[in-house]
């Protein structure tokens, strides 16, 4: 396994690689790789000749009072991770290596990331679809993976993709759980003990909003409530927002019907945790 910081040695590995025929799959992560990006890593190690992940954290995606300076970094344990699950090339560059000095062009994106995340993280998409086209130019893979618990995230690159004709598959894989059923994701390391039993409040909420849908309830008002009722009892928990859209345009829905999504965020603390389920029928 190779770990570059420079574009040109990425380029030139992949360039080699598709002279040969290979299939390239991608993961772009921001580090602090736990169980839920080994799941992508692994499906791209089945599904590919040959594995990059990339491991940078992206500026451009944090709002001026986020947790651009304290976000957890551990190259080191994400490299072991990286090598035990077959991965051919880290690329780790520095910011400097991403964002010139003049650097001043965006890609952005009507309504799909004006709701959710969108609402409270007004310039978090414009920041994710810049560094994620800019790493499929670099990487130029033939599919990509990206994890279901950042669903709108998934949601906007999927549209990216299709709107800008790019020409890579984006591949959606379930989420992974602790044993407790918290949803894994780099901020957990944020939590106190107290907070992280608390923090089972999202798990376990969605929870009974996925019986209720099971049960055959199609009003999304009601299964907002039964969410909402649940988190409002865990004193530690602030919500911001529980909502239900469709999952392919992000828009809110009345009516439960198919490819809708039912999203929550929610501050433990002062950590904001997301989770979700996806009704497909």
């Amino acid at each position: 396994m190779k770990i570059y910081g420079e574009i040109a040695k990425v380029r030139e590995t992949v360039k080699a690689w598709k002279a040969q025929g290979l299939t390239v799959g991608f993961v772009p992560t921001m580090g602090y790789l736990h169980e839920g990006h080994k799941s992508l890593i692994d499906a791209a190690r089945k599904e590919n000749d040959r594995v990059v992940v990339s491991i940078f954290v992206n500026p451009m995606q944090f709002g001026p009072k986020e947790d651009l300076a304290s976000y957890p970094r551990d190259l080191d344990k994400d490299a072991k991770l990286c090598e035990a699950a077959g991965v051919d090339v880290i690329f780790h560059p520095e910011p400097e290596e991403m964002y010139t000095p003049q650097f001043c062009s965006y890609v952005d994106m009507n309504g799909l990331t004006t709701e959710l995340c969108g609402k409270t993280r007004p310039t978090h998409f414009r920041g994710v679809q810049t560094v994620v086209l800019k790493l499929f130019h670099i990487v130029t893979p033939d599919r990509a993976y990206f994890g279901q618990k950042d669903a709108q995230q998934l949601a906007v690159i999927k549209r990216m993709v299709t709107d800008l004709n790019v020409d890579v598959q984006i591949i959606g894989c379930p989420i992974i759980r602790e044993e407790d059923g918290l949803a894994k994701s780099s901020r957990n390391t944020y939590l106190n003990a107290e907070e992280r039993k608390a923090a089972l409040v999202l798990s376990r909420s969605l929870k009974l909003g996925k019986e209720l849908v099971a049960k055959g309830e199609k009003s999304a008002e009601a299964v907002k409530k039964v969410i909402t009722e649940e988190i409002e009892k865990e004193p530690l928990a602030k919500i911001d927002y529980v909502e239900v859209v469709d999952f392919d345009t992000i828009t809110p829905t009345e009516t439960i019907g198919k490819s809708v999504l039912v999203a929550i965020a929610v501050y433990i603390g002062k950590t904001r945790l997301i989770d979700n389920f996806i009704v497909e029928a």
